[in-house]
């Protein structure tokens, strides 16, 4: 690939947080997150889950960091790979790159939507070469299965990543059976959360009533539409800090828009089942 393209001329503010005022969390949290909780570790203890979803029929989860830890490895090599395609593209240094690939993600809400609105890049062959990856490392998760397994109604997979990665990791994992569909950033016209009009799409796609939904999600602004929307939202914490990721991504919230927070998914899954 030996593609010449202007340099991007526009730039854009990102929207601040909301204020926040849901239940108070651990003065240690920071040290605690560090840690890893154990089993009666003060984050533990905060994100039990409280009794609600008995009216859930529609479970929805995202991918990447949501239905697997970051210690699978998944996410850095896909990370990686996405700069070494703005290098290649643009003709950049690996430095520029990450900045151009930052500036994107936090402009478009993905690189890949950047690179499609200022330089119209081939949707597919992008998706191809990102997530070319090793998944060797991702390990399957029995305890995650049976507890997506055991949810009543349907499960749905939503990602701004491609169905094919997404296959490849449900199947890793063990899970791939329990899903009705992946709707992935094709299906959405490569327009990625947390853009409303890929909420709608989807819900309208499957058919989806809101009011009995619930989105499991780990970036919290990817929140703000479902729970808008009419969905209960949960937000999936790193039980250990992510060095690959901003720290903002993965930092415990008290938004209006999170109804839960949860370091253990399989676990959250049977407490809300009464298990």
């Amino acid at each position: 690939m030996n593609v010449s393209t202007p340099k991007p001329t526009s730039d854009r503010k990102l929207e601040e947080s909301r204020p926040t005022d849901l239940p108070s969390l651990p003065d240690n949290l920071s040290d605690v997150l560090q840690q890893g909780p154990s089993q009666h570790s003060p984050l533990r203890e905060t994100l039990l889950p409280k009794p609600s979803l008995t009216h859930v029929d529609t479970w929805i989860f995202d991918l990447d960091n949501t239905l697997y830890p970051h210690d699978a490895k998944l996410w850095p090599q896909v990370d990686l790979r996405i700069t070494l395609f703005l290098a290649e593209l643009c003709g950049l240094d690996g430095i520029s790159a990450r900045a151009l690939q930052k500036y994107y993600y936090h402009r478009y809400g993905t690189t890949l939507r950047g690179l499609m609105e200022e330089y119209g890049i081939d949707p597919e062959e992008f998706l191809d070469f990102a997530h070319s990856i090793d998944y060797s490392e991702l390990l399957p998760n029995p305890p995650l299965g049976e507890a997506i397994a055991a949810l009543p109604g349907r499960k749905l997979i939503l990602t701004n990543g491609s169905r094919a990665h997404a296959e490849a990791v449900a199947l890793k994992l063990g899970i791939r059976e329990h899903f009705e569909d992946v709707f992935d950033i094709v299906a959405s016209g490569f327009v990625p959360k947390p853009e409303p009009s890929t909420y709608e799409r989807f819900l309208d796609r499957h058919q989806v009533d809101p009011a009995g939904a619930v989105m499991f999600e780990d970036i919290e602004k990817n929140l703000v539409v479902p729970h808008a929307l009419g969905m209960a939202t949960v937000l999936v914490l790193p039980k250990t800090i992510d060095p690959f990721r901003e720290a903002a991504e993965q930092a415990p919230s008290v938004a209006p828009h999170i109804d839960f927070m949860t370091d253990d998914l399989a676990d959250f899954l049977v407490r809300m089942r009464g298990g």
